[in-house]
């Protein structure tokens, strides 16, 4: 669909047609156009050109089997959401199967300080804890932080990449903040009972 006027359609169009005919040559424009900013984003996560390339192709897919389960306002914010939760589950599958190889190798060396274990222990809850709280705001504020706070991007960076406003951006960030202290807090308090 090299087309030009097909290249005009906003995301939303694109989505819409998508929707109507489930044609996924409309997908198809709609991937092409973040192809590379994902690529990008999947070597700054995976470190490594060919896992990029895999990540991304596994997003296509992905994003093909779940647009239509979700009510997408911002397809490219949506799309980044997407390739980051991703990349995280690569990393995350990544340390699961290296931290058992550690296990296998030295089970009986590494019999670790308790000190050191109850950090670990303590920065695991903490990071669980930040995931679940991120899960309780609303969609705004959990894109415009996640995106200054976990990719350091610039207020004007999000503003371009989710078409809000420099005000929003900067208003969403700050409640989002807000909020997610006062979750941590209260989980915090629950956690002590």
């Amino acid at each position: 669909m090299n087309n030009p006027a097909i290249q005009q359609l906003t995301d939303q169009e694109l989505l819409q047609r998508f929707k109507t005919d489930q044609n996924s040559e409309w997908i198809g424009v709609l991937f092409d156009r973040y192809a590379l900013l994902l690529l990008g984003m999947c070597m700054k996560y995976l470190k490594n050109e060919e896992d990029a390339r895999d990540a991304v192709q596994q997003i296509f897919l992905k994003v093909l089997s779940d647009v239509n389960k979700h009510e997408i306002q911002f397809f490219r914010a949506w799309i980044y959401q997407v390739a980051k939760n991703y990349c995280l589950m690569q990393l995350r599958q990544q340390h699961l199967k290296y931290r058992e190889e550690i296990t296998d190798k030295h089970a009986g060396e590494l019999a670790a300080d308790p000190e050191d274990q109850r950090q670990h222990q303590e920065k695991d809850l903490m990071l669980s804890n930040m995931e679940q709280a991120l899960g309780f705001l609303n969609p705004e504020q959990k894109i415009c932080v996640e995106l200054f706070y976990l990719q350091k991007k610039s207020y004007q960076e999000i503003a371009d990449q989710t078409g809000f406003s420099l005000l929003q951006v900067k208003s969403y960030i700050q409640n989002g903040k807000r909020n997610l202290k006062l979750i941590l807090e209260k989980q915090q308090r629950a956690n002590k009972r």
